[in-house]
């Protein structure tokens, strides 16, 4: 059934080195054209997946020749990784960004997003009735297991590493991995690692989590409580380490110093899949597919920012499975109902019309924090209470009501 209004949703092309994900798959994009609205992409913008323009016109979308053309018109983006400067130029007063942010470790892109006045909702820091992040977890999957693959390559000798095998041979021992942090990233590193036949202890201040870790593996974990001696001591003693802590909507802290790092085996490794949020491991900095690692005090450090992006075609779909929800409810409802209706998607609201709305993103960065309800309520004092605010000079776009 088509919603009596409809809105225009873009879906660029993604930009990021090697960054192959899409925003909306065919079938999402026929998912929502059936309610009505409009779906632009841009050509090739599936490409990288094995996804042609023609299977996005099939499923109802139109297609665009440029990012510039999409940006200029449609209500809402749709997009997977952060926008970057030349798509943060193109955002417009009132329209709605819908992607990964990660902004408490990124200040010039939230210095772009407050000035755009945009309506930008995080993918990271929307929550369910479980506390979970069900727009973040697909990709942490996808990247927890991802770490010990990357892992095991940084350790080869051709990559700077102490030349061991994760899982050993018979007659002789397995790496040691050391997970910081037991959550989605953690837990699916751990099975991917106890899989290959290293020795693995995981890390966490959980007891819950340390608890759940138990049941799922056994003895062939070694779940300890996280203290900074315990992260002293088995990151000493550890082969290869993954950084896998989160705290959402804030930077990552840090929870390996430089000057462990230092005293580190020489040729083991790190992997920080904490990168997107600045890092867990103090010596670490963001890298591309394109130039993964570099080596600080003889460590392998593998700081990839979009890991995901390597396996495009599994963390596009599992994505969209995630999202598609989510976009039929914004461009059915209207951004403000939408948000308003649901307590859990209202804390993905990062900025709005140059407030910035997430307190761990004013906290890290300086700006001061507006409550989300008081940003929308402001929004609603202006006129701009619904998803209308982009209209471009060319056309104008209707206000969105509930379908």
């Amino acid at each position: 059934m088509a919603a009596p209004t409809t809105i225009k949703i873009g879906v660029p092309k993604e930009i990021k080195n090697h960054e192959y994900r899409v925003g909306m798959v065919p079938a999402s994009v026929r998912e929502v054209v059936s309610y009505g609205h409009e779906v632009l992409v841009e050509t090739n913008a599936g490409l990288g997946i094995g996804i042609q323009d023609k299977d996005y016109e099939d499923a109802g979308a139109k297609i665009m020749t440029s990012a510039s053309e999409i940006f200029a018109v449609a209500d809402m983006i749709v997009k997977v990784k952060e926008p970057l400067a030349g798509e943060r130029a193109m955002l417009r007063e009132g329209q709605v960004l819908f992607t990964y942010l990660h902004l408490a470790a990124d200040a010039p892109q939230t210095a772009d997003l407050v000035k755009s006045k945009a309506i930008c909702i995080a993918y990271e820091t929307v929550t369910d009735r479980n506390g979970t992040l069900p727009l973040l977890c697909p990709m942490s999957e996808v990247a927890g297991r991802m770490s010990i693959q990357a892992g095991a390559q940084a350790l080869e000798k051709s990559r700077g590493g102490s030349g061991m095998l994760l899982g050993g041979i018979p007659g002789v021992e397995p790496a040691k991995v050391v997970i910081i942090g037991g959550g989605i990233v953690g837990t699916n590193a751990t099975q991917m690692a106890v899989g290959m036949g290293a020795d693995v202890v995981v890390l966490d201040r959980s007891p819950e989590a340390l608890r759940r870790l138990n049941v799922q593996f056994g003895s062939r974990v070694k779940g300890v409580f996280s203290t900074r001696e315990s992260i002293e001591r088995h990151v000493l003693d550890a082969d290869l380490v993954i950084g896998g802590v989160l705290i959402p909507g804030a930077a990552a802290p840090k929870l390996v110093s430089a000057d462990l790092v230092e005293r580190m085996k020489p040729g083991s490794a790190i992997v920080d899949v904490a990168i997107d949020q600045g890092g867990c491991v103090a010596t670490s900095k963001p890298t591309t597919h394109a130039d993964p690692t570099y080596i600080v005090h003889n460590v392998v450090h593998y700081c990839v920012a979009n890991m995901p992006g390597a396996v495009a075609r599994t963390s596009t779909y599992a994505l969209n499975n995630a999202t598609l929800p989510f976009i039929v409810k914004l461009a059915n409802q209207g951004w403000e109902k939408a948000l308003l209706g649901d307590e859990h998607f209202l804390q993905g609201l990062s900025i709005i019309h140059g407030k910035v709305t997430c307190p761990h993103t004013a906290s890290a960065l300086g700006y001061n924090h507006v409550p989300r309800w008081q940003a929308i309520e402001e929004a609603q004092k202006s006129g701009d209470s619904t998803i209308k605010a982009c209209k471009s000079k060319e056309q104008h776009v209707p206000e969105t009501t509930t379908a």
